[in-house]
């Protein structure tokens, strides 16, 4: 091994190691520069945000509601509005999702909007670093929104907010509303808060 000048006649080569064989330190660099690159991987692989979504809620001050109760359908829409989000927020690079399960109870019976910041506690409890919630406000049945919040664990900070109205009571306009909420307001606001 060396290196090579070319002249106009002359080729002169010079070894740059003796004996033909790298010293100690060249051989070893090769085995710590792959480890000093794993060891600055790690933190960055292990550096993904880990958030609890728990189930929306709805607040129905309409009239149908008052006199009606319960409506099963606006229930089944409900109950698949969280399951849309945490699949948007688990494919969002740098998030990923906890299982609510070990706390889905003792949220159940809260109203998170005003449980005095219960679902953060709830969301430590679970490993999350994130807190999030939901409602549907449903004034008539043409006149509803959906929101959603998310709060850091810890601090109590506001990560992302915001809302989505939607026009009829139909499956395909809450559908509409809540990929309207994450793809036009939250997604922006989870990418910058990674």
């Amino acid at each position: 091994m060396g290196i090579a000048f070319h002249g106009e006649a002359r080729v002169f080569v010079l070894p740059l190691f003796p004996q033909g064989r790298a010293p100690r330190q060249g051989r070893v660099f090769p085995v710590v520069a792959v480890l000093l690159a794993l060891a600055l991987a790690l933190p960055a692989a292990a550096a993904d945000r880990t958030v609890a979504i728990f189930d929306f809620e709805l607040i129905d001050s309409s009239l149908e509601g008052s006199m009606m109760g319960k409506n099963a359908d606006e229930q089944a829409r409900l109950d698949r509005l969280a399951p849309d989000l945490r699949e948007a927020v688990a494919a969002l690079p740098g998030y990923s999702v906890v299982d609510i399960a070990p706390v889905r109870e003792r949220a159940e019976k809260q109203y998170l909007q005003s449980c005095g910041n219960c679902s953060q506690t709830f969301a430590r409890e679970i490993g999350a670093d994130i807190a999030v919630t939901g409602t549907v406000q449903k004034v008539s049945n043409l006149i509803l929104n959906i929101n959603a919040y998310a709060f850091d664990a810890e601090t109590g900070e506001a990560i992302a907010r915001g809302s989505a109205d939607i026009r009829s009571n139909t499956d395909q306009s809450w559908q509409r509303g809540i990929d309207y909420l994450w793809e036009n307001v939250l997604e922006t606001q989870f990418e910058a808060a990674r």
